[in-house]
């Protein structure tokens, strides 16, 4: 890293905007928060991944993040504000004296509505969660795809230039990078095909390229993201799973990951990307090192909170590279009997992160007729022809994630013999499968469809009703849902790794 300009007048200029200035730094910016404006400067500093070093380089990058970031948050953006040095030596914004530095001037927002502040508060709830995932699946949709690059070629320059910069932070022994480098390698080379792939059927985009919790907030009460990274196309050219497995590793590495696999799903949903699932802990894994090479870089500035934080991401890299066999599990019952419910809170603790992929009938249902999953279908979606096209899909797709080794859980009502003997042949011979039955007293069903709002499910008492006069006994294993969700979750998750694995039988 080359010697840092000093920046300190600047700093003092800004500050002086307001009566009452707060500063908040990263290792590449420092932001000014200051009456109703914030204002954002780039740090004097050169990295091998960036090059901020002189006042024009650094207005180069706030002009090119006003222009990406009004993709996502155009009313949070409001201009490029250069900072001249006028007669006298006094500072200015705009002026027609020499170019001193530059800044990006946004709307400031609370920050209690920074994504990792409600994380803190613990109130990433669902249904802000799957507005956050879908935004995202739409900024996706719409980035400019790039063909400049294979997306294995791609993925080797990440984390060449990761592990230089690793090195270069010294905080890490040399045995212990070789081994991460080394773990990284062969999975880039068991993946090199599908990052390939993926690349020329269009999945490589101009994306977002820093999509953490900091960098999404919550703006006139919808998930905004902003802060994209600017100062290379390149790092920011990318895999959009890729893109959000930044944030999944990042509510992961908080212990959010029941909602990092609820971001998943909700996710992979709504988006044409069921091939690439695959690549998911492998590309959370880079996620992690990239972090752990960010904290090394502010070690080495005296800070002793950044060598821990440096290490644990470092540690959760490795992690994520482990892995095990998939498997299915199916969570049947009739309507009510939670299912849905106990799926999501299960999900997190099967197969890879970041957990498995839930294949719900309902969702998929809605999915088929185009319309968001709480829309109220007509009574004519529900004819038998319908349900065999809704079985048929999922058990197509469950089959489809157990090839690329990443585990299922299928949550239907499953009261059909036909339909249970459905999904259990989607299994291929090597993965394990276990059926459960979720049972409870009827008149609890009744209570549960009743009380229903905003749900995927359109199941009334009367379907309810015709459900238990058809339902016929099933081979699966029972479970009681009449208790808390945790509890019936926490049961199947207990039988789930106390079943037999494949070798065993």
């Amino acid at each position: 890293m080359m010697a840092r300009q000093d920046q300190s007048e600047v700093i003092a200029f800004l500050s002086s905007l307001s009566d009452v200035a707060e500063r908040h730094d990263t290792h590449i910016s420092i932001i000014i928060l200051s009456g109703r404006r914030a204002y954002k400067l780039k740090r004097s500093v050169c990295f091998p991944y960036l090059d901020f070093s002189t006042a024009g380089q650094r207005l180069a990058a706030c002009q090119r993040e006003l222009e990406l970031n009004r993709r996502t948050a155009p009313s949070l953006y409001v201009a490029v504000r250069r900072i001249t040095r006028e007669d006298g030596g006094r500072l200015t914004f705009d002026g027609s004296g020499e170019l001193v530095d530059s800044v990006v001037e946004m709307v400031r927002f609370d920050q209690r509505d920074l994504f990792s502040q409600i994380a803190e508060r613990n109130e990433l709830g669902p249904a802000l969660l799957t507005k956050t995932a879908l935004a995202i699946a739409d900024f996706h949709r719409e980035a400019a795809i790039d063909h400049r690059r294979p997306g294995s070629e791609i993925m080797a320059t990440v984390l060449r230039m990761n592990s230089e910069s690793i090195r270069a932070a010294g905080i890490f022994s040399a045995d212990e990078v070789h081994a991460l480098e080394m773990a990284f390698k062969a999975t880039l080379d068991r993946l090199a095909w599908l990052l390939d792939e993926r690349e020329r059927s269009g999945k490589v985009r101009r994306c977002h390229g820093d999509l953490h919790l900091r960098n999404i907030c919550l703006l006139d009460g919808y998930p905004t993201l902003f802060d994209c990274l600017e100062f290379d196309e390149d790092l920011a050219t990318i895999d959009v799973l890729y893109d959000l497995a930044f944030l999944l590793m990042d509510l992961w590495n908080r212990g959010l990951r029941a909602e990092a696999n609820w971001v998943f799903n909700r996710y992979f949903d709504a988006a044409d990307e069921d091939d690439g699932v695959a690549l998911l802990p492998f590309f959370m894994a880079v996620r992690a090192s990239v972090r752990a090479h960010v904290c090394a870089v502010q070690v080495t500035d005296g800070n002793a909170a950044a060598f821990k934080e440096a290490g644990a991401y470092f540690e959760l890299a490795g992690d994520l590279l482990k892995f095990g066999p998939p498997q299915l599990v199916a969570v049947g019952g009739l309507s009510g009997s939670g299912k849905s419910s106990v799926a999501a809170a299960a999900a997190h603790r099967l197969g890879k992160p970041p957990g498995a992929r839930v294949l719900s009938s309902d969702r998929i249902r809605k999915r088929l007729y185009g319309v968001a999953a709480e829309t109220r279908l007509p009574p004519e979606a529900y004819q038998p022809s319908v349900s065999e096209r809704v079985y048929a899909e999922q058990a197509r797709t469950a089959a489809t994630y157990l090839k690329s080794g990443h585990s299922v859980i299928a949550d239907a009502v499953f009261d059909r013999p036909e339909d249970r003997q459905r999904i259990e042949a989607a299994v291929p011979d090597t993965v394990p499968f276990n059926g459960f039955w979720l049972d409870a007293p009827l008149e609890l069903l009744i209570d549960r469809v009743s009380h229903r709002v905003g749900d995927p499910s359109d199941a009334t008492p009367s379907v309810l009703r015709q459900q238990a006069n058809r339902a016929t006994q099933t081979e699966w294993q029972s479970l009681s849902s009449g208790e808390a969700v945790s509890n019936t979750a926490e049961m199947l998750i207990q039988r789930v790794q106390a079943a037999p694995d494949m070798a065993e039988r």
